[in-house]
């Protein structure tokens, strides 16, 4: 298999991880290019027609794109569990919330970054982040005991969100307010999974 990739994208991340954590990662090749949403890499476009990473391209020639249906591939490749279905619906919900997060994130992100100065909104960019805190305050209030259970997609999802959370963003202080999801993120944040992955800038 080859995964298309570029650091630091938190979604490459989200699956990086679930390689190693799946035992996975040897039998994968790392394919590290150029990509951006105004000038996309026309050797990811002709993989994925979104022209976004990550991309997964199969022993079989098929490629799989979008993190969610990468990670739950990759799961059901090697029987790992990280989407048990006794806990299904909970896992699909922790994982969208994390991508979610992501989401409100990078367009904080995106703004600064494609959008000419006088084009960008304070305000767009204060309502992305109402999304993240939303979403902080509801894992913090509802889902401490399912981050307390075994490790599954929604967790690594979520690790990768916080960390992300930290990278770009970490003059807002999630953690703030947050005191059982913070010392949950330290715990996970140690897996050597999370540790191999870390992003570098």
């Amino acid at each position: 298999m080859k995964l298309y990739k570029l650091s630091p994208s938190p979604y490459v991340r989200k699956v990086h991880v679930m390689l190693i954590e799946t035992g996975l990662i040897d039998g994968v090749e790392l394919i590290s290019g150029a990509n951006s949403p105004m000038d996309p890499d026309p050797e990811l476009t002709a993989l994925n027609p979104l022209g976004k990473i990550p991309a997964l391209v199969r022993d079989d020639g098929g490629t799989l794109y979008d993190s969610r249906v990468i990670c739950r591939y990759l799961d059901a490749k090697a029987g790992a569990g990280f989407y048990p279905e006794s806990r299904i619906w909970e896992v699909l919900t922790l994982e969208a919330t994390a991508d979610g997060m992501l989401d409100a994130a990078l367009t904080m992100v995106y703004e600064g970054r494609f959008r000419e100065p006088e084009k960008q909104s304070e305000d767009w960019v204060e309502a992305q982040w109402l999304k993240v805190a939303r979403a902080l305050d509801a894992l913090e209030a509802r889902w401490m005991s399912h981050l307390a259970g075994p490790v599954d997609a929604g967790q690594i999802a979520l690790g990768c969100a916080l960390g992300y959370l930290d990278l770009r963003h970490e003059a807002r202080g999630w953690r703030n307010g947050h005191p059982e999801l913070s010392a949950w993120y330290a715990r996970f944040a140690d897996r050597a999974s999370m540790q191999e992955t870390a992003p570098q800038g």
